[in-house]
């Protein structure tokens, strides 16, 4: 019986690195998720000089650095700095997270409110909350965020803007003016209304207890998601990563093409580019059937993994229906895709998985000890009898 996987309850920043198998994992979170030329190619100068040269992009629309040397770390800082890319103390990074939707333009509800919103959570220093709590700013005429985590939403209904808490279906009317500190307020009340025992907890759970909402959250009318793909948009060429990583040749070559904008997509925008040329690691094809599997970082780049993972995944990703999903997990924490997932296989130890039907990495299995070998020689063992 493998021991439980250790949960931090918190996630990495640059001035908060958090221990890998390959080394520190530096987390930055660019303003308004987005990188110049100058900083892409100034990241992928420091990711090789401090670290391993790989990059990846979280599910929260944040880049990191991995492999850094801890007697590199104050270097790296150092660095960053000078690119612009770090905030002024470890709390003031914390609170500062804010996911952006990739599809905004300079002047529109979207920007004005992520700057603020951004500005605000940096003064609000009595403001302590869980380290995974964040804030989505997705302003568009139809959400495109709706299944990245957020505990807060600024979205738009057919009446205009809205504060929507994840989990709920009712939300709160917002201009641009009131939108930020409407924010604020409602953090404040799930501080106060014991959401966060022991510094831990989200949105979601805390409502899903019956806590009730303050007076003025009424039912909202929901917009249905879209869905992004890679290809071109209005706004630039959106590419997809492998299991959302890349070289950090890969990032300096982008750059030539214009800025970057970051998504939990696993995908970046390029913006103004088009017909970007294939290079390591780079999706872009929206019918690749790697978009089809989820992998984390597995053994042994991750001290939690039991087995890797991504190998196995990229070998199974053809064997994939086109209409299911897959997710290959080191251990059971789920880390590439928390919710649920049409097929989850769940390292256990020695090369060997759990297989789970429409569920996260921790559900029940309905087969054991599903070797590595065996699910490459007879894939069709992840979807008999389903």
């Amino acid at each position: 019986m493998s021991a439980a996987p250790k949960v931090y309850g918190w996630c990495p920043g640059a001035l908060r690195p958090m221990m890998s198998g390959d080394g520190l994992v530096v987390r930055l979170r660019a303003p308004m998720g987005r990188l110049t030329p100058d900083q892409a190619r100034g990241v992928a100068e420091l990711s090789r000089r401090h670290g391993n040269g790989l990059l990846d992009l979280s599910a929260r629309a944040n880049l990191q650095m991995r492999g850094i040397k801890d007697d590199s770390h104050t270097a790296l800082l150092s660095g960053l700095r000078d690119l612009g890319l770090l905030d002024t103390d470890e709390a003031a990074e914390a609170r500062r997270n804010v996911m952006l939707t990739p599809f905004w333009t300079e002047g529109d509800d979207n920007a004005v409110i992520a700057r603020r919103l951004a500005s605000a959570l940096t003064a609000a220093t009595d403001l302590t909350l869980p380290g995974k709590f964040g804030f989505a700013v997705d302003c568009g005429t139809a959400p495109v965020l709706r299944d990245a985590a957020a505990d807060i939403r600024i979205e738009r209904d057919a009446s205009g803007l809205i504060l929507r808490p994840d989990g709920a279906e009712l939300g709160l009317s917002a201009t641009r003016e009131t939108a930020v500190p409407e924010a604020l307020n409602l953090a404040r009340w799930f501080l106060d209304t014991g959401g966060a025992p022991d510094g831990r907890g989200r949105m979601r759970q805390h409502l899903a207890k019956g806590t009730p909402l303050p007076s003025g959250y009424s039912l909202v009318a929901t917009v249905a998601a879209t869905a992004a793909r890679p290809g071109q948009t209005g706004a630039g060429q959106l590419v997809a990563l492998e299991f959302g990583q890349m070289l950090a040749g890969t990032l300096t070559s982008l750059a030539d093409h214009g800025a970057l904008r970051l998504t939990p997509w696993r995908m970046l925008l390029i913006e103004g580019a088009s017909n970007i040329a294939p290079l390591p690691g780079l999706i872009l094809d929206a019918a690749d059937p790697r978009l089809r599997v989820n992998a984390c970082t597995g053994a042994p780049g991750c001290l939690q993994a039991l087995s890797a993972t991504r190998d196995l995944a990229r070998d199974l990703a053809p064997h994939v229906p086109e209409d299911a999903h897959l997710h290959v997990s080191g251990c059971a924490k789920g880390c590439a895709h928390p919710g649920p997932a049409p097929l989850t296989l769940t390292a256990t130890a020695n090369d060997t998985f759990t297989l789970i039907r429409n569920g996260s990495a921790a559900d029940h299995p309905i087969k054991h000890r599903l070797s590595a070998r065996t699910l490459r020689t007879a894939p069709e063992r992840l979807t008999e009898g389903s």
